[in-house]
């Protein structure tokens, strides 16, 4: 009953267009007048404070700033062009440098969407030029662009670590290989296509040994960034949050390398910054706020117990929760869809026997396929807002063969949990 008025409750507000924030406020105050012995709603304040109130939580909008100022310097577009420069003789061509791009600015930005929105825009221009087949084009910038919340510095990871007290570390290492996979596996995808219809892969881009060498330096700052940050974390030299201030000074430099830092560029940052980390914090206090409902209703006890009554195996149960995910992220927004079931599942995974930090990529992952899999794909909308013109369907159809990509490295993840464990194991 608690479990079913709960998703009726949480969906139909989401149906309705009502922020996100506010439909889970809500659904926490519907919770705790029908359930709780004592409505919760009395401690509202004390539990906003407090989750506002958590040291790692600073590091989210120092890694937003970050990455804004990353965003109007420049690097996208000189990285992109070195990109080009070094991958345009495989099958496919550019698209693989969409994909490498993607790859190192999501090591700068932790952000999805940021990634997509900022390589988009500098790619898109390209494909008509060199005669791409524009679906499969669209669809590799929509779909590498999820590479932002899984290659560190990432706030979703960091979100996760906080709603389930796990080691932020630990999964920034975790998320390494299977981001770097993933970008392998989805190029493999770009080949593989090419070489089943050579006309997808546009007309190819000559480049000189040269040009290829003398473009090396543009990619260079985002390595320089991913180093001071993570880098910075496993020297112990700083905690994620003081990484993260590093990394706004790493940006800056090279802000003013590149000659774009000036006054109008640093507050324009900064009010990008507020508007998404206004947005973040919201949504992080009001999931807070219900998963402090969900503890006095005893839903996690509830759907612990309701797991144990079926008695079916760990990987059964785990394979429950992984199509729970693949089947709400289809109607859910992907930040919402963490903070709602993330309490309620890692429980249970960890019960099982399951490592929270495997899960947490695991998760990731699978919020990653929500974000490019429609009705509620952001990164698709985000990809044809970038665009000039055309419709949706286009982006749509090219990044369907990027989704079957990644529900295989999810397949991966789950027979193989060592990809994710090895590096935290080796920090250990």
């Amino acid at each position: 009953m608690i479990i079913a008025v709960t998703l009726i409750c949480l969906f139909a507000l989401l149906f309705l267009s009502i922020p996100v924030a506010a439909a889970l406020g809500l659904t926490g105050i519907v919770l705790s007048e029908l359930f709780a012995f004592m409505p919760a709603t009395r401690g509202m304040g004390n539990i906003s404070w407090q989750s506002m109130n958590d040291a790692v939580l600073v590091a989210v909008p120092l890694f937003v700033l970050m990455g804004e100022i990353l965003l109007r310097s420049g690097v996208a577009g000189r990285m992109y062009g070195a990109m080009a420069g070094w991958l345009t003789w495989l099958p496919g061509g550019l698209i693989h440098a969409n994909i490498g791009t993607s790859t190192l600015f999501a090591a700068t930005s932790g952000s999805s969407v940021a990634t997509a929105a900022t390589v988009g825009t500098t790619a898109i221009p390209e494909a008509k030029k060199y005669g791409y087949s524009e679906p499969l084009f669209l669809g590799s910038l929509a779909a590498a662009g999820t590479l932002g919340i899984l290659i560190p510095p990432s706030i979703n990871l960091i979100l996760y670590g906080a709603m389930t007290n796990t080691s932020i570390p630990a999964l920034y290492l975790a998320g390494i290989i299977p981001g770097l996979g993933l970008a392998v596996l989805f190029s493999l995808t770009v080949v593989v296509a090419c070489l089943i219809k050579p006309e997808l892969g546009g007309h190819p881009v000559i480049v000189t040994w040269r040009e290829r060498l003398t473009s090396l330096p543009h990619l260079i700052p985002p390595l320089f960034i991913f180093m001071l940050v993570v880098g910075s974390i496993y020297a112990g030299w700083a905690t994620p949050t003081e990484a993260a201030a590093l990394g706004i000074i790493g940006a800056l430099f090279i802000a003013a390398l590149g000659r774009t830092l000036s006054i109008p560029m640093i507050k324009a940052a900064l009010t990008g910054t507020i508007r998404t980390t206004g947005m973040l914090m919201a949504i992080i206090a009001a999931a807070y706020f219900l998963n402090y409902v969900f503890g006095a209703i005893g839903l996690t006890r509830i759907v612990t117990a309701f797991f144990d009554a079926l008695a079916l195996s760990p990987f059964q149960t785990l394979m429950i929760i992984v199509a729970f995910y693949l089947v709400v992220g289809l109607f859910m927004e992907t930040l919402s869809l963490m903070v709602a079931t993330v309490p309620i599942f890692t429980p249970v995974i960890v019960s099982l026997g399951y490592d929270p930090v495997w899960f947490g990529i695991l998760v990731i992952m699978l919020v990653e396929t929500a974000l490019i899999t429609p009705p509620v794909g952001v990164n698709l909308f985000v990809i044809q807002g970038v665009r000039d013109k055309g419709p949706i369907s286009d982006v749509i159809r090219g990044v369907m063969p990027f989704v079957a990509t990644l529900l295989l490295a999810i397949a991966i993840m789950i027979a193989f949990p060592a990809i994710a464990l090895f590096l935290p194991g080796l920090a250990q």
